[in-house]
């Protein structure tokens, strides 16, 4: 088992890079108008500031730096989302060594980064991992691994186009749509999301918004893995959401969760015995 960190290693944004991104109040700002509006271009996010075009860039550039900003490429456009992972290792190392009304502001901010609604519904999610690109694909794919963090299995031959039936919290969800869209070992994969069950919203107790996510549209999630130095910087897209989406509500809460299980059992515990298929 490994002992768990204090300082951050080379390759990992630090506790002081982060805390200096967030002492500016023009990237406060800028955090400010992607929570309302994520994933937002450089053109918009300047629309309605005080602030030169090359001003927004470089305080941009530090946020990036600090991890507290993604980007994503689409087509000739860069969008700018937001990042919870640096708030929510902020939160897990200080929220319990201070009082409530010391970290009310912080904890509102990561609660607002992890739930709150997009005009633009997408998921980004940054976060790095002290393991290898071969074991943190096993435990993307593996369903022993996936079972000890996300209580859920896939079941697929992992060819692109072929079939995943998922076993969530023993709800077994099998559907044609459910597809390998991207399968590049220990680099990129990505697959469309599952179907929402009555049998899964019993389970989850979320049988009141099943018409909703009946008549959405299939989303999908991808993967990026990237070695640096002794760990991978894993980066998932969860997108794909219809305006408003109901589902991208849900993800954007889960998937904080789910990210930082997967992260403690690569880096803290003993790692399960990989699947006969593996």
């Amino acid at each position: 088992m490994t002992a768990r960190r204090d300082a951050a290693p080379s390759g990992d944004p630090g506790l002081d890079e982060v805390f200096r991104a967030l002492a500016d109040p023009n990237r406060r700002q800028l955090l400010d108008r992607l929570n309302a509006e994520n994933g937002q271009t450089l053109r918009e996010l300047c629309g309605g500031l005080n602030m030169a075009r090359q001003s927004v860039s470089k305080h941009l550039a530090v946020l990036e730096a600090a991890d507290l900003v993604v980007t994503v490429r689409r087509g000739r456009e860069k969008l700018h989302y937001l990042n919870a992972a640096p708030i929510n290792h902020i939160a897990e190392r200080w929220i319990n060594h201070y009082d409530q009304s010391r970290v009310h502001a912080l904890s509102d901010l990561k609660h607002a980064l992890e739930g709150t609604p997009m005009s633009k519904p997408s998921f980004v999610y940054k976060t790095y991992i002290h393991t290898t690109p071969e074991l943190l694909w096993q435990a993307l794919t593996d369903p022993a691994f996936t079972r000890r963090y996300w209580n859920t299995t896939l079941e697929s031959t992992w060819e692109v186009g072929a079939t995943i039936t998922w076993d969530n919290s023993g709800v077994i969800i099998a559907d044609p749509e459910q597809v390998v869209l991207e399968y590049d070992p220990y680099r990129r994969l990505a697959y469309t999301w599952h179907t929402f069950t009555p049998e899964l919203a019993e389970v989850h107790g979320f049988t009141d918004l099943l018409p909703q996510l009946a008549a959405e549209r299939r989303s999908r999630v991808a993967f990026d893995l990237e070695p640096v130095d002794a760990m991978v910087k894993l980066t998932v897209v969860h997108d794909d959401f219809d305006v408003d989406s109901t589902a991208a509500g849900m993800v954007s809460e889960g998937w904080p969760r789910v990210l930082s299980e997967l992260k403690t059992m690569l880096e803290t515990q003993d790692l399960p015995t990989p699947s006969a298929a593996s």
